[in-house]
């Protein structure tokens, strides 16, 4: 055994040891760092118990007055959070990060800097744990941090873990669906959070490049695509565009796609655009179009105006990329959404931008119909949302910019000479439903407006195209550029009872007039031509007859009404004398010139031409109802009945002039040529040449003596190498000289007249390719002239006398000379 004063001894020595243990202790305790002392204050005994505001408010000023320290006291943080997260101490993990939170955001913006790693740090380790709700809180202090303006650039921060982290939470599937959609919120908000700190900056990080795009855009329009249903507005309510507000996943996603595109630069929009157009491309999202018209028009509303033509240009190339590589269904639904979002960049795209889309459109229609020729297949799903598309975005254009689209595109149809390809007539029909789309766009004012020179002749060319349907759809728009007072649905189909139909009807202007006089000749031609083909079925002449029927209302004057009428007797002769025409289709010609001789007398209220034409119709219905409309495509008519048998039930030229004439109206343009029928007038014989005429106009008295009933003229040769007897000739000569002194008489006298206007209008309104056409001499002019020239060298025009040397007189007029120039005159 030890003895007593060894085990004392040992006894003191422990005792002395451990007193030392204890004050080295709290000497080392007394000597560690304030700010690490100041941290440990904060956190309570126990976790539930939170945070010791009255520590926190030591350490936040500590902070303050010695933000040296700012990046150790968040190292030292960040390290008893890592420690706490080990050990699975998550209350002391939310305190630690609150204390985070409270320092971040008292600290100014110039010293945030030495802070932020260490913050960054802490978000980083929260949110790589499993607990949903570490990773919640860490996305939310993410947020605050986010919202910190922050006035010094930061050059070394990288934000890639974030981005991949927060989009990974948006494609969260945890089980309990509460759960799973905060997860989703949180990613949403994280993304909206780094997007706002990136954006602003030039120097950080570019969250424009393609590894963040591609994470960033699917991860919102994964959560959107969950949506019940799709409405899209122009903007978000204010009161629901809140970070903490909005608590549905979808509407989240949403706001935060529309600030990524608002806060798109033009040199960005590409890099949003080509991963939302790979997402739909991948997932097959664009069947149903709904979401993609949503997600489309949400980009439009949201990015700057000055650079919405760039989705509709990202659209369409998307569009040329696939080509025939996709189903025809899936760029029907391409087509349909461009169609949706391309009226949206029509207000803010001038210039070259406008035939660039509108070429871009034409150029896909002309690959569709070419994929289309061979056979029968959905492209007509994809043409139709390509021309819908075209009308959309040529609605909210200007008129003028209208004219020029059309003119754009009529250029572009192919010519209907000679035989078209199957090809060839689809694209002329699906060209013209483009052109028809943008036509009903277009507010028609003046009709020199709206039908420039150009443009009415490219119409009129393609007017004369072999397809029946094709002509039917130039008629179409034809009557909706025309028709200024919706008077169109009215008269589609033929009538004579137009009192029911309650026409609009206004007096002509004096432009439109001066249009008429200008163009008149080459549209009625075109569809009077247009009538007298074999192809044409009841819809064909029933779309020529709305023509008709628009042009005499729209030009509706006492100046028209003689072209008017003209054209109607021309369509009743060509019934009766064209031998391409089927027994049907003279019976519709009779009654479209019947319909439209009744319309005349409505629309310029002429009393007696509306009893003549009355007359007429009442008659017809007695004897001949085929004759009347409406139109029938089949015709059962006995060959007694036949239009070409019935002549005393036709529109008299005559009656239509005295009818003129009572109501006031100068009938003289009536009795012209008919530049319809080849020169000749309607209803009477064939006029001669105008040489002739001329010529006989021009012998004044001499002409009246030859009309008389003597035979022989009074001149020593007026049938060379014919003898005359001399005791005829003095009485011959004796009476026309007796008629030639009492002048001509009064029915001469009217009907010189006559022929007289009769000249002048057909030289002061007929075209020149008509004036050329009638003119033209029964003969050749060199032959008339060698006749002439052979019949003076055999016998001198006065036998040779006495005081005449060798057959020459002093005064003698050659026949040459006085007929030669009038044979020149063109």
């Amino acid at each position: 055994m030890l003895p007593i004063n060894k085990i004392t001894h040992r006894l003191c020595f422990m005792m002395s040891k451990t007193l030392y243990i204890t004050c080295c202790c709290g000497c080392c305790s007394a000597l560690r760092p304030r700010y690490k002392r100041l941290v440990d204050n904060i956190f309570p005994a126990l976790p539930q118990d939170g945070l010791v505001k009255s520590n926190m408010e030591k350490l936040t000023f500590y902070s303050l007055s010695s933000p040296e320290k700012l990046d150790r006291i968040g190292d030292y943080l960040f390290q008893k959070a890592s420690r706490d997260i080990y050990r699975r101490r998550h209350g002391f993990v939310i305190i630690a990060m609150e204390a985070m939170d409270q320092l971040l955001l008292a600290c100014h913006s110039q010293t945030l800097n030495l802070f932020v790693e260490s913050f960054l740090k802490m978000v980083q380790k929260l949110l790589e744990s499993t607990d949903p709700q570490l990773q919640i809180l860490a996305t939310q202090s993410f947020v605050r941090f986010a919202n910190i303006e922050e006035d010094t650039p930061s050059y070394h921060r990288r934000y890639d873990f974030f981005v991949s982290k927060f989009s990974a939470m948006c494609h969260s599937n945890h089980t309990d669906k509460p759960t799973r959609d905060s997860i989703r919120l949180a990613g949403i908000r994280g993304l909206q959070g780094v997007i706002r700190k990136t954006v602003s900056d030039d120097l950080v990080e570019n969250i424009w490049e393609a590894q963040h795009m591609d994470k960033i855009v699917p991860s919102l329009l994964y959560n959107m695509q969950g949506a019940e249903k799709y409405e899209t507005v122009l903007c978000l309510e204010p009161e629901t565009d809140t970070r903490e507000g909005i608590e549905e996943p979808p509407k989240l996603a949403e706001a935060c796609l529309r600030e990524l595109v608002g806060r798109a630069s033009y040199g960005h929009i590409r890099s949003v655009l080509r991963p939302v157009l790979t997402h739909f491309d991948r997932h097959e999202l664009w069947l149903p179009c709904d979401f993609a018209v949503h997600i489309f028009k949400i980009i439009m509303f949201s990015i700057q105006a000055q650079y919405s033509y760039s989705v509709v240009e990202a659209l369409m190339q998307h569009l040329d990329a696939s080509g025939g590589g996709s189903g025809t269904r899936v760029r029907a639904a391409r087509a349909t959404v461009l169609s949706n979002i391309v009226a949206i960049a029509a207000g803010d795209s001038v210039g070259p931008s406008v035939l660039e889309i509108i070429n871009n459109l034409l150029t896909n229609l002309r690959a569709s119909v070419a994929r289309d020729s061979e056979k029968e297949s959905d492209e007509r799903l994809y043409q139709e949302a390509l021309i819908n598309a075209l009308g959309e975005f040529a609605d909210h254009l200007p008129d003028f910019q209208k004219i020029d689209i059309m003119m754009f595109i009529v250029s572009k149809i192919p010519s209907g000479r000679g035989k078209p390809t199957k090809a060839d007539c689809m694209l002329q029909s699906i060209l013209l439903k483009s052109l028809l789309k943008v036509g009903t766009t277009y507010k028609t004012t003046e009709l020199s407006k709206a039908f420039p020179a150009a443009f009415l002749e490219a119409l009129l060319r393609v007017s004369s195209t072999s397809e029946a349907r094709t002509r039917a759809l130039l008629q179409r728009i034809l009557h909706t550029l025309l028709d200024r007072r919706a008077n169109a649905p009215l008269l589609i189909v033929p009538t004579v009872n137009y009192e029911q139909l309650g026409l609009t009807v206004e007096k002509c202007s004096r432009p439109d007039l001066i249009f008429i006089s200008k163009h008149g000749y080459a549209i009625f031609s075109s569809l009077y031509e247009g009538l007298q083909l074999e192809s044409n079925t009841a819809e064909n002449i029933s779309a020529i007859y709305t023509t008709l029927s628009l042009l005499a209302i729209e030009l509706a004057s006492e100046e028209t009404v003689c072209d008017m009428l003209q054209l109607i007797l021309a369509i009743q002769q060509s019934a009766i004398s064209n031998p391409v025409l089927s027994a049907a289709q003279q019976c519709q010609l009779h009654a479209v010139a019947v319909a439209l001789a009744a319309l005349v007398p409505h629309v310029l209220v002429l009393p007696p031409l509306g009893d003549y034409v009355k007359q007429i119709i009442e008659a017809r219905r007695e004897e001949a109802e085929h004759m009347l409309p409406p139109l029938s495509d089949e015709y059962d008519v006995p060959p007694n009945k036949l239009p070409n048998k019935l002549p005393y039930l036709m529109i008299d030229q005559m009656a239509l002039g005295e009818c003129l004439k009572a109501s006031g109206i100068e009938p003289s343009r009536l009795q012209t040529a008919s530049p319809y029928t080849g020169g000749a007038t309607v209803g009477l014989a064939h006029r001669h040449s105008w040489v002739e005429a001329g010529a006989t106009q021009g012998r004044d008295s001499l002409a009246d003596i030859s009309a008389g009933p003597v035979t022989e003229l009074d001149s020593a040769n007026s049938s060379p190498g014919v003898q005359r007897h001399p005791a005829q000739s003095e009485s011959v000569s004796l009476e026309a000289l007796r008629r030639a002194a009492s002048g001509p008489s009064e029915a001469e006298r009217r009907d010189a007249e006559r022929r007289k206007v009769s000249l002048n209008n057909t030289f002061r309104t007929a075209p020149f390719d008509h004036l050329l056409h009638i003119t033209q001499p029964k003969y050749e002019i060199q032959d008339k002239l060698e006749e002439i020239f052979n019949s003076i060298s055999e016998e001198p025009l006065l036998p040779v006398g006495a005081g005449s040397p060798a057959g020459k007189t002093q005064n003698q007029v050659q026949p040459y000379t006085k007929y030669l120039t009038e044979l020149f005159l063109y």
